[in-house]
């Protein structure tokens, strides 16, 4: 057997699987040579792989039938990569607990703290953590991506289509018809929730994401990098959580974000922003040009004239929408994000970090006022694979203050990225598990 610490360096995201394979070929070619050996001429490590994958995605019933199946989630960045990532969405479906990617003595004591019993082997460089389901109850039933809501997005969903990419835009949890706690209950926005649930019949997806959603695609590319093809972000940057200073801190020292800590207290930016709709909408939609002064202290629209003219970025019927979706459901959901801060680092910060190897866009607005473009920053410290775009003369709304700028910069990346839409992976065979 030759040694696989290639395999291991891989499996453990210190190189994706295009690096891993000439280093892994090398050094069996080397180890043949030692122990006098002929590999076959047309032998390749490549071809192996690929032999793995097909054997692997036709599923058994024996195999559903068992009481814990042991998975290594690679970072695999080839034309097949989604594979294991489908492999793991059908399995994920029949058992009621996975265990990802982290530090093997936190797996064994996550495993007992859920009624797992759990036993950790050392061999070697490799370390195993082998589990047995205990009283293992039915897992609820998969959803059918066309039973997934889409939500109001009329700019940059008919551009992507036209460009032959398939596209779902899904309500952020607390906004539009999603499912949100009653009364004053703070969301439990944590992104195992999102992992396990948003994409339960979807193995793998290239996320995209603004403001909010940006820190959303960044958060699940980091922590959940086995379900994300490729991560994109329209304004906000990846902000790694800091374990020595809680959010309400740092939010003290961050004058631009001062209206975060007046949305805290539940029940009062409600109040404001709820008692004439119409004007709220026409106040935050508006461009780099039309922009108003806000955030002033006793409120956040204080000082303002009560006749707001409506932007020239937003339609009537856009308008519209947006005041009958939000007559609905108000607007303790999508604050809810901004309080649950404090229990999201907390989580962030109990999970282990690690570099976003997959390929990642990082696009920057010059005039937003809030996520400043030199936020970002460094980024590529931690995302080594990243592309940048930059908008200028831009404001905060990017997709439709600019939205043939963001357009273009989003196509021209997804076709860098995937190659030609709607093609499937280049050079390879769309492999779905057998049943």
């Amino acid at each position: 057997m030759f040694p696989a610490r290639h395999l291991f360096t891989e499996s453990v995201h210190k190189c994706v699987c295009l690096q891993m394979i000439p280093a892994f070929q090398a050094e069996c070619a080397k180890q043949a040579e030692v122990r006098g050996l002929a590999l076959p001429s047309d032998w390749c490590v490549s071809c192996l792989l690929e032999e793995v994958r097909k054997a692997m995605m036709d599923v058994q019933d024996i195999v559903l039938k068992t009481s814990a199946i042991l998975a290594n989630h690679w970072l695999d960045d080839s034309a097949s990569g989604d594979d294991p990532a489908r492999l793991l969405c059908l399995l994920g479906s029949n058992f009621n607990l996975q265990v990802g990617d982290i530090p093997l003595r936190e797996t064994v004591k996550a495993a007992e703290t859920a009624g797992m019993k759990a036993v950790l082997v050392d061999n070697l460089e490799l370390k195993h953590c082998l589990l047995q389901a205990v009283g293992a109850e039915s897992p609820p039933i998969a959803c059918s991506p066309d039973q997934v809501s889409h939500g109001h997005v009329t700019i940059r969903i008919p551009a992507l289509a036209a460009a032959g990419f398939r596209v779902l835009a899904l309500d952020m949890k607390g906004y539009g018809e999603s499912t949100a706690p009653p009364g004053g209950h703070t969301h439990k926005y944590i992104p195992e929730t999102f992992s396990t649930s948003l994409f339960v019949s979807i193995p793998q997806v290239t996320l995209v994401g603004h403001d909010w959603g940006g820190a959303l695609v960044w958060t699940m590319a980091r922590y959940f990098p086995e379900r994300i093809r490729a991560v994109a972000s329209l304004n906000t940057p990846l902000f790694p959580p800091d374990p020595s200073k809680p959010p309400s801190e740092k939010l003290k020292a961050l004058p631009a974000f001062d209206y975060q800590i007046y949305f805290q207290k539940p029940g009062v930016a409600e109040a404001e922003l709820e008692n004439d709709l119409e004007r709220t909408f026409k106040i935050f939609f508006s461009s780099s040009r039309e922009a108003v002064s806000r955030s002033r202290p006793g409120g956040l629209f204080v000082g303002l004239p009560q006749q707001i003219p409506r932007s020239s970025m937003l339609t009537e019927a856009d308008l519209r929408y947006y005041v009958g979706q939000f007559r609905g459901s108000g607007f303790r959901g999508p604050l809810n994000w901004y309080r649950n801060n404090q229990a999201n680092w907390k989580w962030m910060c109990s999970q282990p970090t690690g570099k976003i190897a997959m390929p990642a866009l990082m696009v920057t607005a010059e005039k937003d006022p809030v996520l400043l473009p030199a936020m970002s920053h460094g980024m590529e410290d931690l995302v080594p694979n990243l592309s940048r775009g930059h908008i200028e003369d831009c404001g905060h709304w990017t997709q439709m203050d600019k939205p043939a700028e963001t357009n273009n910069i989003l196509i021209s990346w997804l076709r860098e990225t995937h190659g030609p839409a709607g093609g499937g992976p280049a050079g390879g065979e769309l492999l779905a598990p057998k049943l």
